[in-house]
């Protein structure tokens, strides 16, 4: 027997996606990818107002968390290729969580895309991951032999400021989205229990 007979008889159901779910999902990453490119603005080399964050949550709305989770990884591995970074496995946990949060709250979602319910859903990426773990992991790699508190502390208030903007923008334009029915005409919203 296979695996997929053998969760089939155990009475569960096969975890696959589809290719249709697929090629949805790559092109949010793709989107992702050239929305931080070509509509992010860079005041400092520690932070970045885009709405990058955009697609990688409505993949996780959409699709899932396993889904939202890994358009968020490879939107951030191909950003890095083609902005000329390094890549750092530490900087890849805040759009991951983006994606994946997305998942966690989308039946809570379907209840009702209301403004209220995606600021719930957009804060605990927007504060563990882009302002606590992003402002730590960026005073590590590039502060670590200065005080370490201080330079935390200083990108803790640059990047809570930033994230306050963007989180403002990134509800808004996921509500407006919802609200134009355009994934209930693709067929993807709500979800099917």
């Amino acid at each position: 027997m296979n695996k997929t007979t053998n969760s089939a008889a155990a009475g569960k159901k096969p975890v696959s996606m589809t290719t249709k779910t697929l090629a949805y999902c790559a092109l949010l990453a793709a989107l992702s990818v050239v929305m931080a490119r070509l509509f992010g603005m860079m005041p400092n080399e520690y932070s970045r107002f885009s709405i990058e964050a955009v697609p990688t949550f409505i993949a996780g709305v959409l699709f899932g968390p396993v889904a939202g989770g890994l358009v968020g990884f490879v939107s951030d591995l191909v950003g890095c290729m083609f902005s000329g970074y390094a890549y750092n496995p530490m900087f890849c946990i805040p759009p991951i969580l983006y994606g994946v949060c997305g998942g966690l709250f989308r039946m809570y979602l379907a209840k009702g895309v209301t403004l209220p319910r995606l600021l719930v859903s957009f804060l605990p990426p927007v504060v563990l991951g882009s302002i606590l773990w992003q402002s730590f992991a960026l005073t590590y790699v590039y502060f670590k032999d200065g005080p370490f508190m201080e330079g935390f502390l200083l990108r803790l208030g640059t990047r809570g400021i930033q994230f306050a903007v963007t989180l403002v923008l990134d509800v808004v334009i996921v509500h407006l989205l919802f609200k134009s029915k355009l994934f209930h005409r693709m067929g993807v919203w709500p979800p099917k229990k």
